[in-house]
């Protein structure tokens, strides 16, 4: 068998490093192989099913520390451990003491003892004595189970007896072509089952003769299915050479050898009797399977052999069309099929365009841009693979767990009772709220870092939220202070000044003409509560990090808009949890939902895979669209039907909201100079956290650029105004009309362009700090 095997992993599970651990280390290092340690029965088991190592090595030496035995059984009682060579490390005996028996290990679960000895050398041959005994031994059987899993799924009927001609293994395309059960036959003799007497009398001696010799035999055969009729089978009948030299198996292929219609007729009739319902479905099905592997039989190579081929011909070719007017289709599946059609009667010169056009829609990357010359940029890629990525192959078995104790207490913050009961100082600041220069840290520093109450109390009362829910502002507050609460205050970025400043921004934007009238008040409402909630118990790390570290939410949700999920999914949990701040206690049902839905979408818009996506959407849904509507309707005198044919289209509004919050997300390249430098530093200081976390915990570093000692943040906010946000924010002024922000846009750009060029890698000239 010739299989490619990835290097050897070993699992060491010692309580303390001594000698003997260092000695299997070495080891490990020596023969090339992947080794991991654990020190408690816990991570044992817990690096075990992470990993699945091939051999475990459990210092049996001491009990003190812990139970071997019962680590051992707990590894056994997982499935991934039958292929896995549990080994006993065991103290030395003196010359006088008598050896003990190997039998109670055995029985908990190990498979060898290994006598104390410190020696790398000795580890080292006791690790490929086992490597090349019980691993490559349990490896093969693994592949075997694979083999048999394609045998299983095969379209040909397939064979395996003993060299004795004892039936071993039959795949279902076998029971079905002959009618048994698998269990009717395995450990027969062939010479048991019924056989047909239309084959030549010498027939069976000529085929013994061949495979007896260790050659291959190909013929036709008649063989006797169950129910008593002769089928006409194409047979190729393999010998297997195995230990000795002997054969060891025969190997049947086996397909009915359809020559005329009374042998299609019988593969046919067992057809209807395996598959009761309508018959030409059945034949169709029949028909269909045979013609997908290149071996099996052609129903092109049938039409000259057969006085029915023609209906048969007829019957597939009215599938194919079946397929082309189905009911449910994609799409871009109607895309292709007018592509192709238009291929048809083009030059070809048109035609191989439309090939390559063809070729692209075929992807499942239609929204991911090639990064041509920008993935030379360091920072380019760094950025685009940690921010657009769910994470990397877990290489380590360290995880990051979130708190568990949520934050529903809200008594020990002291937050107004109503709007106008707000201390003057921070009135005073929210008298400038609706102004995209309002100054969000100044806020910040004035509530003593809760933002966001305040400035949520001020802009849900001027958007109607409370009479929209028909909740108390007391209830609407109390929500406000627990979303807060929920908000790590010591992640540089990820805070809830950070959700404030979202807030603030879709409110900005949801002012806009054109966005304004193109929403509903639902819509409305729906954006600011996305706002609010969207990065709600955001630990400070990435999606790739979470997922590199194996992180419970990682495993809760896929590895896929880990945070994402968590924020909406725990946002809810909060609310309905406590009826005092249950905004949405007093809404009816079908509201619910469909603000419910709404929510949810937008805050997963903000997950960076699917940046390209929702940009290139809105670019061509409504960009586009709009343009051409603008043009037509200032010839005509008209400038009011393009918000309204909008309103009409729940998509587009869809495509609005998530474009909304997705600029209101990443929007601090657009603020005010000193106010964008100033999320700069602090967003750069939560990647450098990152990276030291994933460097102390040996973990994959998804960005590496975001090393504190050596990364240009000038360079950073480059590519990821360059990358991400130029072209967002030229769509998103397009619709909403945005010159303020995009002058700003232009102006930070410069600052950091100017560093970069002084080869300043800071966020301020040196002489600009003093």
């Amino acid at each position: 068998m010739r299989l490619t095997q990835d290097p050897i992993q070993v699992l060491l599970v010692f309580a303390k490093e001594d000698n003997q651990s260092d000695g299997f280390w070495w080891a490990c290092d020596r023969a090339g192989y992947r080794c991991n340690i654990a020190r408690t029965p816990e991570s044992a088991l817990e690096c075990f099913l992470d990993k699945h190592q091939e051999i475990i090595v459990i210092d049996h030496r001491n009990s003190r520390y812990f139970d071997a035995e019962d680590i051992c059984r707990s590894i056994r009682a997982t499935k991934p451990s039958e292929h896995t060579v549990i080994l006993a490390v065991v103290p030395r005996t003196s010359a006088d003491q008598e050896e003990t028996s190997v039998l109670p290990l055995l029985n908990a679960g190990f498979d060898r003892q290994f006598m104390e000895n410190s020696s790398v050398t000795a580890c080292y041959n006791e690790l490929l004595q086992i490597e090349h005994g019980e691993v490559r031994s349990q490896f093969k059987l693994r592949a075997c189970n694979a083999v048999f899993t394609a045998l299983d799924y095969c379209q040909e009927a397939i064979e395996i007896t003993s060299e004795d001609h004892v039936i071993q293994y039959v795949n279902p395309a076998f029971e079905r072509m002959m009618g048994y059960h698998k269990g009717e036959l395995i450990g027969k003799e062939l010479t048991e089952l019924p056989k047909s007497d239309k084959n030549c009398v010498d027939l069976l001696d000529t085929i013994n003769t061949f495979i007896k010799k260790g050659k291959e035999w190909q013929g036709v055969y008649y063989a006797r299915r169950k129910s008593g009729d002769s089928i006409q089978q194409h047979v190729k009948i393999t010998p297997v050479i195995g230990q000795g030299g002997k054969i060891r198996h025969f190997v049947s292929l086996k397909r009915p050898h359809c020559t005329n219609e009374n042998n299609k007729q019988l593969y046919k009739s067992h057809r209807d009797e395996k598959y009761t319902g309508d018959n030409s479905q059945s034949e169709s099905h029949s028909f269909k399977c045979k013609n997908r592997r290149k071996d099996s039989i052609d129903v092109k190579s049938m039409t000259s052999q057969s006085s029915d081929a023609p209906s048969l011909q007829t019957q597939r070719y009215s599938s194919m069309a079946r397929i082309h007017s189905m009911t449910i289709e994609a799409p871009i599946t109607k895309v292709i099929n007018i592509i192709n059609a238009a291929q048809e009667n083009s030059p070809i010169t048109v035609a191989e365009a439309l090939d390559r056009v063809l070729e692209i829609l075929r992807t499942t990357e239609l929204y991911s841009p090639q990064l041509a010359t920008k993935d030379e940029d360091p920072h380019t890629s760094d950025l685009v693979g940690g921010l657009m990525t769910d994470g990397l192959r877990r290489l380590s078995g360290n995880e990051y767990v979130f708190s568990k104790n949520m934050n529903l207490s809200h008594s020990y913050l002291s937050v107004p009772n109503t709007i106008n009961d707000v201390p003057p100082c921070i009135a005073q600041l929210l008298d400038n709220e609706e102004s995209w220069d309002f100054n969000i840290f100044e806020l910040e520093a004035v509530t003593n870092k809760r933002p966001l109450v305040y400035l949520g109390l001020k802009v849900f009362a001027r958007f109607g939220v409370s009479e929209f829910l028909n909740c108390s502002e007391t209830t609407l507050r109390a929500w406000l202070q627990v979303i807060e609460a929920n908000y790590h205050s010591s992640n540089s970025y990820h805070n809830s000044t950070h959700a404030a400043d979202v807030l603030h921004a879709t409110a900005f934007f949801l002012r806009k003409e054109k966005v304004k009238g193109s929403l509903d008040h639902l819509d409305e409402v729906a954006a600011l509560i996305a706002a609010t909630i969207h990065d709600v118990d955001h630990p400070g790390r990435t999606n790739s990090f979470l997922c590199n570290a194996g992180s419970e939410l990682a495993v809760l949700y896929n590895d896929t808009a880990v945070l994402e999920s968590h924020h909406t999914a725990l946002a809810f949990q909060l609310t309905t949890k406590d009826s005092k701040c249950n905004i949405f206690k007093n809404i009816d049902r079908n509201h619910y939902r469909t603000l419910r839905q709404a929510i949810i979408d937008m805050v997963l818009a903000t997950e960076m895979t699917k940046h390209f996506e929702h940009v290139n959407k809105f670019v061509n849904s409504i960009n586009k669209p709009m343009a051409s509507e603008e043009t037509s309707s200032h010839s005509e005198g008209s400038d009011c039907e393009c918000t309204a044919n909008i309103k009409n289209f729940p998509d587009n509004q869809t495509l609005i909201k998530r474009m909304m919050i997705k600029c209101a997300d990443v929007a601090n390249p657009c603020r005010p100079l000193e106010l964008c430098i100033e999320w700069a530093g602090r967003i750069s200081e939560e990647y450098f956290a990152q990276t030291d976390e994933e460097k102390r915990q040996g973990l994959p570093v998804v960005m590496p650029v975001f090393d504190r000692n050596t990364c240009s943040i000038p360079k950073s906010q480059i590519s990821f105004i360059d990358y991400f946000i130029t072209d967002m924010f030229d769509a998103w002024d397009a619709f909403a009309h945005l010159p303020v922000l995009m002058q700003h846009l232009a102006n930070n750009y410069k600052h950091w362009k100017t560093l970069d060029e002084l080869k300043c890698k800071s966020l301020r000239l040196p002489s600009e700090n003093n």
